[in-house]
């Protein structure tokens, strides 16, 4: 305790004591602040009734069978008995003993507390004799054969069994390891008060069980709080023990990773793609699956779009089926008009597949049905393009009619053309075939996805209809100095230019918002949308303004207005300029009346065409509106 002192140390350290020196006033007095909060066992012993009073009156006298009672007397009284054996105690006294000295509290007598243990190891050795006697001797006095010598392993059974009650009162028995009764009080040095110490029994330990009363615990003055004796605390929720080497009781705690959950005390392991730890790091959490949901909100702006187109192209379809006999119908080319509007139909149906949670089968519709769409489209407006251009192409060379281009022979060929698609994406299908998957775009993400959209594999379905938007790019190009009254390509080439700028901002759109699965769904869905309605209100706003508003110009006229045209033979093509057919280009055109030969030159700068017309046996014929295609 002086070391402590010495050292400022005091109040570092919390001494558990044992009876050997806790309550001893050698080690606390004068070092009362070092041993402060100490908490000692000592052994629970009761006085010894009688013994005080037959201690305090022995001396020199009456005590001769203890030869080394003169040697304490000398000490207790600190004189020298005389004719007493000189000793390293007494040679210093200069005082005789009279033997009449009396002990008492007051000049320093001190009851012994370990007493008790001692008269009850003496009482249990006679208890042990006594039945030992009674056994083996059969109650005769003395010693008889069979004790003398006494076995001492036969003595030592005997002592097992004893139980009284001793000179203290307390109950006595050997426990089965051979023990004396486990009787212990806990006492506790505590400052009362600043500068005033006192040791005070906080419990007990009896027969196996403790009693502490904690609040009576104090370790320094004015601090309530437990000090901490540990080697290593408790880790915190989500850190793992490293134990240190060589030790099983200490440790360093160490973080779970953001990703890692505990698998035991000292062990962490990473959650699967998916799953998240919870709060306390002891289990994976399932992160909850995202996906297109049709009550979403970007869904419902795209179906609100997708739902308003197919009510236009229904409304169209309905408009021409009820003109469908009229010139404006007719010349528009009946067949790839209808061919047209279903494709149309089914890229605004696209809309109601892609926003669907994905499963095995709404891939295989996603993957059929977008390349499929389009190709209904492009096909049906290719052939529109190319039967323009191939009309023009040999009305320059001669006026031999060109091959295919009667109805059924632009359907065979829109339907050749779309067949390529269907095979393109058959062979796609049993080589790929569709799969909804999990898609894990960064750890904490869990998107229910298409293979085929994160792979970039949708361009397998796109690689055929770009090819026909560029085809058809290209024949509107061509096409784009016809006539006026045939500019139907002019509405064609329009609507290619859209649909290229169109899909020129999507591809990035859709490659960049890969991670947000809702904005790429409706990026696709509107890009779709938005093809479809450019070809709708393109191709087909002029002939329902024609059928709804003007029905005065659906009617049958010469295709050229007058003043624009030379005469050749004194023959004139006489026309009505206010009512011309804006398009004459498809299923049904103008022929010469009878047997007519023709011949008519193009020139582009002016946009004019001269025809000479000669009947063999009559006069020059009028132009007029057949149910036949055109000869140029």
């Amino acid at each position: 305790m002086r070391a402590v002192k010495r050292n400022n140390a005091t109040g570092y350290f919390s001494w558990i004591g044992s009876d050997g020196w806790s309550a001893r006033s050698l080690v606390f007095d004068g070092n009362e602040p070092q041993v402060e909060g100490t908490l000692s066992v000592q052994p629970r012993a009761h006085l010894v009734q009688g013994f005080d009073k037959y201690f305090m009156g022995l001396n020199v006298k009456n005590n001769k069978r203890n030869p080394w009672f003169i040697e304490y007397w000398e000490q207790y009284f600190n004189c020298k008995w005389p004719k007493s054996m000189t000793t390293p105690y007494n040679q210093n006294y200069d005082r005789y003993c009279t033997g009449d000295e009396k002990m008492t509290y007051e000049n320093g007598y001190e009851p012994e507390r370990q007493l008790q243990f001692v008269s009850d190891a003496v009482l249990a050795f006679a208890y042990a004799f006594r039945d030992m006697h009674r056994d083996l001797c059969g109650g005769k006095e003395g010693m008889c054969r069979r004790m003398d010598p006494i076995d001492g392993t036969e003595l030592l059974k005997y002592l097992y069994k004893v139980h009284f009650t001793g000179l203290s009162r307390d109950e006595f028995q050997f426990s089965s390891n051979g023990d004396g009764p486990a009787r212990y009080n806990i006492i506790h040095f505590k400052q009362m008060e600043p500068g005033s110490y006192q040791w005070v029994r906080v419990g007990e330990y009896r027969n196996g069980q403790l009693t502490l009363n904690l609040s009576k615990v104090q370790f320094h003055l004015y601090e309530p709080e437990m000090p901490p004796s540990v080697c290593s605390y408790p880790c915190l929720k989500g850190q793992a023990k490293k134990l240190v080497e060589g030790e099983n009781c200490c440790w360093h705690c160490f973080n779970c990773t953001k990703y890692q959950v505990l698998l035991s005390e000292t062990q962490c392991v990473e959650c699967p793609l998916g799953f998240l730890p919870d709060t306390d790091h002891k289990s994976c959490i399932a992160i909850p699956e995202l996906y297109m949901s049709p009550d979403s909100s970007w869904a419902i702006g795209a179906l609100a779009f997708s739902t308003t187109g197919i009510s236009v192209t229904v409304f169209v379809i309905v408009v021409f089926i009820r003109y469908n006999d009229t010139p404006v119908v007719r010349a528009s080319g009946r067949e790839l008009s209808y061919v047209l509007l279903a494709g149309i139909l089914m890229c605004y149906g696209m809309t109601y597949v892609l926003v669907q949670r994905p499963t095995n089968f709404i891939c295989g519709a996603q993957k059929a049905g977008i390349g499929l769409c389009f190709s209904v489209v492009y096909s049906a407006l290719l052939t529109k393009t190319n039967r323009i251009a191939r009309i023009f192409n040999a009305g320059k060379r001669s006026a031999r009619r060109p091959s295919f281009i009667s109805p059924k022979s632009q359907l065979v060929i829109c339907g050749a053309l779309v067949s390529i698609q269907i095979s393109i994406t058959v062979v796609w299908l049993a080589f790929t075939p569709p799969k909804a998957i999990h898609h894990f775009p960064t750890r904490e993400d869990n998107h229910v996805v298409c293979a085929a959209s994160i792979n970039a594999s949708y361009m397998v379905a796109f690689a055929y209809p770009i090819t026909l938007t560029l085809i058809c790019t290209v024949y509107a190009i061509l096409t784009r100095k016809i006539p006026e009254a045939f500019n139907e390509s002019k509405y064609i080439g329009f609507t290619m230019y859209t649909t290229c700028i169109i899909w020129l901002a999507f591809v990035p759109i859709y490659f960049s918002t890969a991670e947000h699965v809702a904005l790429n769904v409706t990026s696709m869905s509107l890009a779709i949308s938005l093809s479809s309605t450019v070809t709708l209100v393109c191709l087909f706003t002029p002939k329902l303004y024609i059928l709804l508003l003007h029905p005065e110009k659906n009617i049958r006229q010469s295709m050229m207005p007058q003043n624009k045209y030379g005469t050749l033979k004194n023959t004139t093509l006489t026309t009505t300029s206010s009512a011309r057919v804006e398009s004459g280009t498809q299923s049904e055109d103008y022929e010469m009346s009878g047997k007519i030969r023709s011949f008519c030159s193009i020139s582009s700068s002016v946009s004019r065409i001269s025809c000479a017309t000669q009947t063999p046996n009559g006069p020059p014929a009028e132009l007029s509106y057949a149910d036949k295609d055109v000869f140029l």
